[in-house]
């Protein structure tokens, strides 16, 4: 089989499309930075670069390859709806379109888990309980991307979406970065009483997912699954889990929800005002996240998909903290 991955240069795009070399098949990659795929390349990928918003060149991506694995778009809680909208939307426009013209098969549209955000805990959350209004542009942004990739399958496209929570192993630029970066500068705080459960995905677990995604029949298509190692943590546990494999002092220090969310929005409201729009360094959909539970059900995932998680988010973990420190090592 030969497919396309798009959003190769990022950390999950380029982790799924070395799974799928390493699997046999033929890969074609696209991605913003030619140096964050030359292992790609040099395993066999097919390197394409160029900007996903030009239909032309999206069309050449899509020649000649069975399935499509969507993972590139823009992620964040900060900036404008036109950003968000060109980037998540208009992209998944212009593949769906791309894909039905040159007779791929099947999309498999990596989506999100911000759809459901609304600033509350939320347990065990199914696929259809959406909020009332999106938080963000980002959760809304990826939700519209969704009903694109669905009402393809009127088209004549095999459609699946996936919204995996909390991705991370070795190549994790994101959440576990973000923490560590902040706890060297004393900014860490656990935000209420830190007993708040959520759910991870270890990347080789959201792999998985996205082989059978590639594979599975009829049955399985036109919905999407929530992806998780299906087994909620303490957070602040977790995190201190890796501050401790990487010889950081724990996080102690606790700040009280309200007074951090207050502090959010105060954050949030001078940025707004000063030029540029610069972008907080705290936000309130932040401290919602770090302070409450979310947990996902992924009944659905393994009914449809077989999907069953086999990497412990302990393992993923010690898989970052390795390459962490590797990196660490070369700067």
């Amino acid at each position: 089989m030969k497919i396309l991955v798009t959003g190769a240069s990022g950390f999950i795009g380029g982790r799924f499309a070395r799974c799928a070399l390493q699997q046999g098949l033929q890969v074609r990659i696209n991605g913003r930075r030619a140096e964050a795929v030359s292992a790609l390349r040099e395993a066999g990928g097919e390197f394409v670069q160029g900007d996903l918003g030009d239909p032309e060149l999206v069309r050449r991506l899509c020649q000649d390859v069975e399935a499509v694995v969507h993972c590139a778009g823009a992620v964040g809680v900060w900036g404008d709806y036109a950003h968000f909208y060109q980037a998540n939307v208009q992209v998944t426009e212009n593949l769906i379109e791309a894909c039905l013209q040159q007779g791929v098969r099947r999309l498999v549209h990596l989506s999100s888990p911000s759809v459901y955000f609304d600033g509350q805990a939320h347990v065990g959350l199914r696929e259809e309980q959406l909020p009332r209004r999106f938080s963000d542009h980002y959760g809304q942004t990826k939700y519209l991307a969704e009903q694109r990739v669905f009402a393809a399958q009127a088209r004549g496209l095999e459609v699946l979406a996936l919204r995996p929570r909390f991705v991370t192993g070795a190549g994790d630029a994101s959440i576990f970065p973000r923490l560590i970066n902040m706890q060297r500068k004393g900014r860490l705080s656990i935000i209420g009483n830190g007993l708040n459960r959520v759910d991870f995905t270890s990347v080789d677990n959201l792999n998985d997912a996205l082989l059978s995604c590639l594979q599975v029949g009829e049955q399985a298509l036109g919905r999407v699954y929530n992806i998780s190692n299906g087994e909620p943590l303490p957070l602040w546990e977790v995190v201190n889990h890796v501050l401790r494999r990487l010889d950081l002092p724990p996080v102690t220090r606790h700040l009280p929800y309200g007074l951090a969310y207050a502090a959010a929005a105060l954050n949030e409201g001078i940025c707004r005002l000063l030029p540029g729009r610069p972008e907080p360094t705290l936000f309130r959909l932040g401290v919602a996240v770090m302070a409450k539970d979310f947990s996902l059900d992924i009944s659905q995932a393994r009914q449809y998909l077989g999907y069953e998680p086999r990497v412990s988010l302990w393992t993923a973990l010690d898989e970052f903290c390795q390459w962490w420190q590797a990196q660490q090592g070369k700067a």
